[in-house]
């Protein structure tokens, strides 16, 4: 029974994609998961309860992605709309009717003359070092680290400036019942052609030749086959083999491994904190604040944790925030809940409550620290300004036998995305296919 045509190692969008498109051809198909569930970062949590769901991970589906949408419409799961104002806070106030970035048409210009790709950091540092561009400089960090979850020392000019070129008011959306549903949806479609998950399955070695692949898991099962996809987060692959997730591959990987390195791939941390009542929409908080937040959707500010958003239109009393880049990573090690203090410091700084109110008024609350957990370690893929020829070598197959699939292998505007790794996964199973 440990014996496939394809073993497919991460049970996540790009691995469950690749599965389900194998199986369909009537390849056997084996996918390994370190977890106890399937999903990776899309991570569903549903209270039986009251009915309701949480997304610990991912949550929209930035724009009318044409795989997502497809797939949505093919399981007929049903989404909808998350637009929403976008409110900014900032210096002890909100914001009305200013650009995020001061200066927004002039950065644009400086970086369609930009010839040669450096980082952002050293974009901005040379063509806007006066002080007059010191808030602009700021908010480009603050953009790129909550945004892309990206370190702006190592971020790609080049694919930032394609990014936000390529950005328009595409729509929001929220997939109903949580983005478990696609995740289950494609499972269902693997085990229907006969493929096999198995959960719990930590895979620490990898044997390899052309034509043949072992995979040997950290209770000591072996599970063979003629080839293998990885479809671990990059963070997984980034990681020493002493690491809880970390693989070994014997022969070591050479080129590939190089590659692996090169690429970009951010931190995060997720909070999300249910209240007795969504207070941000009461008339008292809209006295105390001076303007109503009545259409709020997603909340800017620079505070400890900068960013935050409703479940809008829903008048739901969870309210989300969310830290990346360079300063998640430096909370990698704090406790759970060090970070929850921080987070309702930051909230009472924005609403002028206190934190012993917040407290009082917090019915239950989660901290979901991406980047510490050991299957996972981070959030998802950056371009560095290498990342285009260590792309090319990770979407080029090892012998026909080691294949590579995931967000960040995506060409794309929506890397990092959902979108991303579904279009990977069904890219590689093309390729094995044909």
């Amino acid at each position: 029974m440990n014996t496939a045509d394809i073993l497919i190692v991460g049970a996540g969008a790009a691995g469950l994609m690749a599965a389900r498109e194998l199986a369909n051809t009537g390849k056997k198909v084996i996918v390994l998961e370190a977890d106890n569930r399937i999903g990776g970062r899309i991570h569903t949590q549903y209270d039986a309860t009251t009915g309701e769901y949480t997304e610990l991970g991912a949550e929209f589906v930035h724009g009318d992605l044409p795989v997502t949408i497809g797939l949505l419409n093919e399981a007929g799961i049903s989404y909808r709309s998350a637009s929403a104002e976008m409110v900014q806070y900032d210096e002890g106030a909100f914001v009305e009717n200013e650009s995020f970035i001061e200066h927004w048409d002039l950065l644009i210009d400086k970086l369609n003359s930009l010839q040669q790709d450096v980082s952002i950091e050293e974009f901005m540092l040379k063509e806007f070092p006066d002080d007059e561009y010191a808030r602009m400089r700021t908010s480009v960090r603050q953009f790129v680290s909550g945004y892309d979850t990206a370190d702006p020392q190592k971020a790609s000019s080049f694919a930032l400036r394609k990014e936000w070129q390529s950005e328009d008011d595409s729509a929001q959306h929220r997939v109903a019942g949580g983005y478990v549903t696609l995740l289950n949806y494609l499972a269902g479609e693997c085990k229907s052609n006969n493929g096999q998950i198995f959960l719990n399955a930590i895979v620490k070695d990898i044997y390899w030749s052309p034509g043949e692949v072992s995979a040997i898991t950290a209770d000591g099962t072996a599970y063979h086959a003629q080839q293998i996809v990885l479809a671990v987060p990059l963070g997984v692959l980034k990681a020493g083999e002493g690491q809880t997730g970390g693989i070994a591959f014997h022969p070591p990987l050479k080129t590939h491994a190089e590659a692996i390195q090169g690429m970009g791939f951010g931190s995060v941390i997720k909070i999300l904190l249910e209240f007795d009542e969504a207070f941000w929409y009461s008339e008292e908080t809209e006295a105390r604040i001076g303007r109503s937040l009545d259409n709020m959707g997603y909340l800017l500010s620079q505070e400890e944790i900068p960013t935050w958003w409703t479940q809008f239109p829903e008048r739901s009393n969870i309210f989300t925030g969310w830290i990346g880049g360079a300063d998640a990573e430096a909370k990698k090690e704090k406790t759970d809940e060090e970070i929850l203090v921080q987070a309702l410091q930051s909230l009472a700084n924005i609403f002028r409550l206190s934190v012993e109110e917040l407290q009082q008024r917090l019915k239950a609350w989660k901290v979901v620290n991406w980047t510490a957990k050991p299957f996972t370690l981070g959030s998802y893929a950056y371009d560095t300004v290498n990342a285009a020829v260590c792309r090319n070598t990770l979407n080029t197959p090892i012998d026909d036998t080691l294949f590579f699939a995931g967000e960040y292998l995506y060409e794309g505007t929506a890397m990092g995305t959902v979108e991303a790794a579904l279009t990977s996964g069904r890219g590689v199973a093309e390729m094995i296919i044909s």
